[in-house]
C-alpha cells in the first residue's frame, strides 16, 4: 500500500485466496454475500473487530494515503471488492458487514472506591505491562462504590488477572474475577449515522435467539457486544439475517 501511494498508482490490488470482502465471514453464514464497494471506515472497523481479509495497518495506509484498495482472488479473475472512500452515488446500507472474535476474555474488578483514580490506577496498570484494553464497562453502586469489566485478548488474559490480583489491595477492590469464555460480535455500517432503530433491530434479534449480552460497545458506524462464545455463530447468523438478507 504505501509503494502504491508513493508511486501515486490509481489503486492498490490486493491478490488473495479469497475473492473480496464478505458481509461476514461464508463459514459461519452460508447466505454471506461479496461486497463490490466499502468505505475506509468500515473496513477499519471491521478489520478491527475481527475480519481477517485485510490487516488493519494496510486499511490505515490507504485511508491516509487516499489509495483505493480492491480485493482480488489470486485464482478465480473477478472484480473483487473495492475499498475507498464515502462516494455520494455509493449505495449507503445500513449495515454493511457483522464482524466477530473470539480472542476475547471478560475481566471484572468490583467494589472499587469511587473516584476516577481507581480506574486511571488499573489503566495504567496494563499499559505499563503492554496490555491492550478494548471494550470497558462500570457500574455505579450505592455505598460511592464501583464496578469495572474490561476486555482484553485472550493471550494476555491471564497475565492482566495476576497483575489485578496483586495490585488488590492498592486498587482498594473487593473482588477480582475473569471470564475467557466469550466473544464479541459487532454490526458496522455508514448507514448507522442517518437511520434510527438500527439497535433496536440489533438487540431484538439476539433476543429471539434468547441471547444475552455482557457489554456494549458503540460508534457512529457500529455496535459491538460480549456475549457468550457457545452463542457466537448463532448471533452471526441472526444478525446477518436481520440486517443483510432480502427477507431480513
Amino acid at each position: 500500500v504505501e509503494i502504491a501511494a508513493a508511486i501515486k498508482a490509481d489503486e492498490c490490488q490486493i491478490y488473495t485466496d479469497v475473492d473480496g470482502v464478505y458481509t461476514t465471514d461464508p463459514r459461519v453464514e452460508p447466505n454471506a454475500r461479496r461486497m463490490s464497494q466499502v468505505t475506509f471506515s468500515e473496513m477499519l472497523e471491521l478489520a478491527s473487530l475481527g475480519a481477517k481479509v485485510l490487516h488493519i495497518r494496510s486499511v490505515e495506509a490507504a485511508g491516509r494515503h487516499n489509495v483505493p484498495l480492491r480485493v482480488l482472488s489470486s485464482f478465480n479473475p473477478d472484480e473483487g471488492t473495492l475499498i475507498s472512500f464515502e462516494e455520494n452515488d455509493m449505495p449507503s446500507k445500513v449495515v454493511s458487514g457483522i464482524a466477530f472474535n473470539r480472542d476475547e476474555c471478560l475481566i471484572k474488578v468490583d467494589g472499587v472506591p469511587s473516584g476516577t483514580q481507581y480506574l486511571s490506577k488499573i489503566l495504567k496498570l496494563f499499559a505499563d505491562n503492554g496490555i491492550e484494553i478494548d471494550m470497558i464497562n462500570q457500574v455505579n453502586h450505592i455505598f460511592e462504590k464501583i464496578d469495572y469489566a474490561f476486555t482484553v485478548h485472550s493471550n494476555d488474559y491471564l497475565q492482566a488477572l495476576e497483575l489485578l490480583s496483586e495490585d488488590q489491595a492498592q486498587l482498594s477492590a473487593q473482588n477480582i474475577s475473569g471470564l475467557p469464555t466469550v466473544a464479541k460480535v459487532s454490526a458496522v455500517g455508514m448507514g448507522m449515522k442517518s437511520h434510527s432503530g438500527v439497535a433496536s433491530l440489533f438487540f431484538d434479534a439476539l433476543a429471539q435467539e434468547n441471547i444475552n449480552v455482557v457489554l456494549v460497545s458503540t460508534s457512529e458506524i457500529k455496535i459491538s457486544v460480549l456475549i457468550d462464545e457457545k452463542y457466537l455463530e448463532l448471533a452471526v447468523r441472526a444478525l446477518h439475517k436481520a440486517f443483510l438478507t432480502e427477507n431480513g
